[in-house]
């Protein structure tokens, strides 16, 4: 089944076959064509250019794009769309004025969510997860990170790997599984944080390993969270099971979790509110990408990441959703786009390249043609409405840009 896309305003293929991610001023530069062509066959791209070299042979359909812009489809490569119920009554509390921090040292925030959890079963917990993930496919999402971490029990923190399983064997977008256990300090541990690192890292990691239910590991290394000693212990324990290491790092203050993330050869640190020079040195000596998440910053009315000074240094900068129900209730990519742009100044070029490739890099499936459409590069993009140009999605910021998602070679 062959189908062409014609007249496309500007196709944004991004990357070519070998590039595998973007840093620092190449960001502003993604591969693109006006008055363009693609061809896609099945499930994979075989073919784009200017609509002058198009050859007009039999195509099962012939779909004209008029005015339109092509993409890849987005990579949220950070979200904890798993969760019980959502934390309505803590975005009150914050509008009168308590902290993040205040919410969570009077037992609210994740271990709310934890509770909630808890005492929910796995199949309503995949249920709801699901409606998520198909609200944000039909949104342009075509590859996607979840993470556990509300459980912070032995048999909850395995609950929410499993859904994350099922999930993965449920949709056609690929999908990376994080252990977080190490996200909060449950309640019951409140005086023996020793005792609850040691049931992460001798009974939840043997556990998780046992069933294959995991590619990563993450700790929230952070002021109130964990310490740089306990994010090194638990990432060395990950690491004789093979799980690589994603960091929650320096979202409320200078943590030390860039320097700690980026010594275990991080895949990502992420989130990266509080940066200074020191931070930005340490990221721009590794491979480790600086995950940005602007509609925390947004929702939680803290500091924006300092995109800018991240790409003048360099950087290989993703941006993602953080969707989860305490600080970022949205999976929509495209108002990712758009606080990335309007309150962080990064270009809609940049912005593109760190939702694209860049997110794709950061779960490690820009290889596999995540995140662009170079030849046999999956058949995952989106169609805008009719607009001028690509600035015409992070600009319109509260109407929906996106006509069309494609997963697949199919329609979604």
């Amino acid at each position: 089944m062959q189908k062409v896309f014609t007249n496309i305003r500007t196709l944004y293929i991004v990357a070519d076959k070998s590039t595998h991610k973007k840093q620092g001023e190449s960001m502003q530069n993604p591969i693109e064509i006006t008055n363009a062509y693609l061809r896609i066959s099945k499930e994979k791209v075989v073919e784009y250019g200017s609509m002058s070299a198009l050859q007009m042979s039999e195509f099962d359909e012939v779909i004209d794009v008029s005015g339109r812009i092509i993409f890849p489809a987005f990579c949220d490569s950070h979200t904890h769309i798993v969760y019980a119920r959502t934390r309505e009554s803590e975005f009150v509390d914050r509008i009168k004025g308590l902290s993040y921090q205040e919410i969570a040292a009077k037992g609210g925030g994740i271990l709310n969510s934890a509770i909630d959890l808890q005492n929910t079963s796995e199949k309503v917990l995949y249920e709801e997860a699901l409606h998520r993930l198909q609200q944000m496919i039909s949104q342009g999402t075509g590859a996607v990170e979840i993470k556990s971490g509300y459980g912070l029990t032995l048999e909850s923190e395995l609950k929410m790997l499993r859904v994350i399983a099922h999930l993965k064997a449920s949709v056609d977008i690929p999908i990376k599984g994080t252990f977080l256990g190490a996200h909060a300090i449950p309640l019951a541990y409140k005086h023996n944080r020793e005792g609850y690192i040691r049931l992460i890292i001798e009974e939840m990691l043997p556990n998780i390993a046992k069933e294959n239910l995991a590619d990563y590991i993450d700790v929230f290394c952070d002021e109130g969270f964990f310490t740089v000693e306990e994010t090194d212990k638990i990432l060395n324990a990950g690491a004789k099971y093979g799980l690589k290491p994603k960091i929650h790092a320096n979202e409320l203050a200078n943590s030390g979790g860039v320097q700690v993330g980026v010594k275990h050869k991080a895949i990502s640190v992420d989130h990266l509110e509080h940066t200074t020079d020191i931070e930005l040195e340490c990221l721009s000596n590794s491979d480790t990408v600086a995950t940005l998440l602007p509609t925390t910053a947004f929702f939680l009315k803290i500091k924006y990441p300092d995109a800018c000074s991240m790409i003048r240094k360099g950087l290989c900068v993703a941006l993602a959703s953080d969707f989860n129900p305490g600080s970022s209730p949205s999976g929509n990519m495209s108002f990712v786009m758009s606080l990335a742009c309007i309150q962080m100044g990064m270009l809609p070029q940049e912005a593109l390249t760190a939702c694209t490739i860049n997110g794709a890099y950061a779960m490690e499936l820009s290889a596999l043609g995540y995140g662009k459409l170079c030849e046999d590069s999956p058949a995952n993009f989106v169609v805008t409405n009719p607009c001028q140009s690509l600035a015409a999605v992070p600009y319109h910021f509260a109407s929906n840009m996106i006509e069309q998602v494609w997963i697949q070679g199919k329609k979604v």
